[in-house]
């Protein structure tokens, strides 16, 4: 039923869902956006970031791509420091507050 289906094809199909994923975190942070009124970047464009940049990486490295491994690579880094720092921010107020963050940040 499925002869046709290779790992090639099952890796685009892999390739095409990380770049769904990657590219639906700035429909996310439009709609974040518009909802605000302002420009404002919502913490799940930073977990759509990492999520998409780890599929991207795993086909890049399928493909044996050095274009896509080393700009994913290097986006991750860049996504997760962004995150480790909400965290910390979000963790340093809320010692400030008595143990809760502030209301700007949830």
């Amino acid at each position: 039923m499925l002869d046709w289906m290779t790992w090639e094809h099952i890796w685009i199909l892999i390739g095409l869902m990380g770049q769904g994923i990657f590219m639906s975190r700035m429909v996310v942070q439009w709609w974040a956006s518009e909802k605000a009124g302002r420009s404002v970047v919502p913490l799940a464009f930073w977990y759509l970031s990492v999520g998409g940049s780890l599929i991207l990486l795993a086909y890049g490295i399928f493909r044996r791509d050095p274009v896509i491994i080393s700009g994913q690579a290097f986006g991750i880094i860049v996504y997760a420091r962004n995150l480790y720092l909400i965290f910390a921010e979000r963790s340093s107020a809320g010692d400030e507050n008595g143990g809760e963050p502030p209301s700007a940040t949830k």
